[in-house]
């Protein structure tokens, strides 16, 4: 994780710095499914692709395609697993930034499949003073504090309740696929970093309109994707509760060109998945996979 945290930061800089290019997810709707595309240029990593993935039967099934800066086509990598790996990583790059320093305590609404690595990337950034995990299913809950006790070393309580999770926590993260908010505004503190990461549709929203307003800082993993896809934000806009002005790009935080103001009150995060995560993490895979003897050469072209 550590690697894929560094990986993930670079390319941030490098997007900052107009090096990186990323363009936003398309979809193409079919019936019973959805085909979803995302591409970008990552140098830093020599290398420019594309991440593809289908949904269908409530499957989704991940494809990342890189190719060298000559063009040559250079791997094929199943990217689900990898996918949880830089979802987390993005979240740990913007903790670190955004952050308060200093012990933590974190609040993890949601105990699914990438739940797991956002615990583990914060751990890694942060001094984790007390994690609390909240999912509406008990058993889930307990069994996953249990786990991230064992795996991450810090004393883990399965909260009752998600505002139990949230009331006093120094960051909130959301890791829902739910179509409505999971939080409350009046639970957050005033200087608590929350981050929005389980929704990348416009029509679902984890995160309500009072928060987005109330946050003093608002920063997307890309503006132009926020606004196709960030529910959160589209919906406090519509509800005449945030202009889009106030958005900061987690790149332009990266490289240096933007600064916390000296009153941070609440930052809010919005992460939906930049194709430039999964190259910056698909790259350092690469090499890995070559140095180590992984993975399959196959002749195509």
């Amino acid at each position: 994780m550590d690697e894929v945290i560094a990986a993930v930061t670079a390319a941030m800089k490098e997007l900052g710095d107009g090096v990186a290019h990323n363009e936003p997810r398309r979809r193409a709707f079919v019936p019973g499914g959805l085909l979803n595309v995302m591409f970008a240029s990552y140098p830093g990593g020599r290398c420019t692709g594309l991440k593809a993935y289908s949904v269908a039967d409530g499957r989704a099934r991940f494809l990342v395609v890189l190719f060298a800066l000559d063009g040559s086509l250079d791997a094929l990598i199943e990217a689900d697993f990898m996918g949880a790996y830089r979802t987390g990583a993005a979240t740990a790059v913007a903790a670190r930034a955004l952050a308060r320093t200093g012990p933590a305590t974190v609040a993890l609404v949601g105990t699914g499949w990438q739940a797991g690595t956002q615990a583990l990337a914060l751990s890694r950034v942060l001094e984790i003073r007390e994690l609390r995990v909240f999912s509406r299913d008990v058993d889930r809950r307990s069994q996953f504090a249990r786990e991230q006790a064992d795996q991450l070393g810090v004393p883990t309580v399965a909260a009752a309740s998600a505002e139990l999770a949230v009331r006093g926590a120094d960051v909130v993260v959301t890791m829902t696929t739910s179509a409505k908010p999971v939080i409350e505004a009046d639970w957050v503190e005033p200087h608590a970093l929350v981050v929005g990461a389980g929704s990348n549709y416009h029509n679902k929203a984890e995160i309500p309109a009072d928060l987005v307003e109330k946050a003093q800082t608002v920063v997307v993993d890309q503006l132009g994707a926020a606004q196709l896809e960030s529910g959160d934000l589209i919906s406090a806009h519509e509800a005449g509760k945030f202009d889009w002005s106030r958005a900061v790009e987690l790149a332009a935080v990266v490289a240096g060109k933007w600064q916390h103001p000296p009153d941070r009150g609440i930052t809010l995060f919005e992460s939906h998945g930049l194709a430039l995560w999964d190259l910056a993490a698909g790259s350092l895979i690469v090499n890995a996979a070559r140095a180590k003897g992984f993975g399959e050469e196959v002749q195509l072209l």
